[in-house]
């Protein structure tokens, strides 16, 4: 029996150190690339700028440009997404039992990667810094470049079509009931890896899709 499964990134396969200060490591970029950071940045920073529809991500960098146009600032040659990008550099640890995992649920159908993520080549560089290798997954998707965040149904949809199956049959492996666990309300299977570690995985999938 063939079925396609799905995994989350970030706090699922991988753990990858983020900025402290997400709004301090963005102004220190923007100011590497000659950008005028307005003396509210942090207030610019945290206030919300594009009225995006329910459930759309908003990448990073348009937000970045319409907090400094808030402020009458500029940030020409593409200043934003390249100081957002920079920022959000990251360095990565693949967790225990992720590449046997990802490989064990390869054995069932095609393999898919979803994750929320608003800073653009974040996932790309992630999986390149990982012990994961990129084929070994059928479709990565990303919320920035899908435009809809989990637990959007959208989200969950644009993964299952590149998979080629139906969202109600996809199995969904990811870290928060609250997020991935939305798979459910699709009419889909999530697995947790607080209550299933990835090392326990395989099993479970033998288990799932014997069912």
């Amino acid at each position: 029996m063939s079925v396609a499964i799905a995994f989350d990134l970030f706090g699922t396969l991988v753990d990858a150190e983020r900025p402290a200060d997400p709004a301090g490591a963005v102004a220190n970029e923007l100011r590497e690339r000659g950008v005028e950071v307005p003396v509210d940045w942090q207030t610019a920073y945290s206030e919300p700028h594009i009225d995006a529809p329910e459930g759309a991500e908003v990448p990073l960098p348009a937000h970045v440009s319409a907090a400094l146009a808030s402020r009458e600032v500029r940030a020409p040659n593409n200043a934003a997404r390249r100081a957002v990008v920079a920022a959000f550099d990251p360095t990565v640890e693949t967790r225990s039992g992720a590449k046997a995992a990802v490989a064990a649920a390869g054995e069932y159908g095609p393999v898919g990667l979803l994750s929320n993520c608003s800073v653009p080549e974040l996932v790309g560089r992630t999986l390149i810094r990982s012990e994961l290798s990129r084929d070994a997954f059928d479709a990565v998707v990303s919320s920035v470049g899908c435009g809809w965040r989990k637990p959007d149904r959208r989200a969950f949809e644009t993964v299952a079509d590149r998979l080629s199956t139906p969202v109600d049959d996809l199995i969904y492996i990811g870290d928060s009931p609250a997020i991935d666990g939305a798979i459910e309300d699709c009419g889909g299977t999530f697995i947790s890896v607080e209550q299933c570690p990835l090392s326990e995985l395989p099993a479970r999938l033998e288990t799932e899709v014997s069912e």
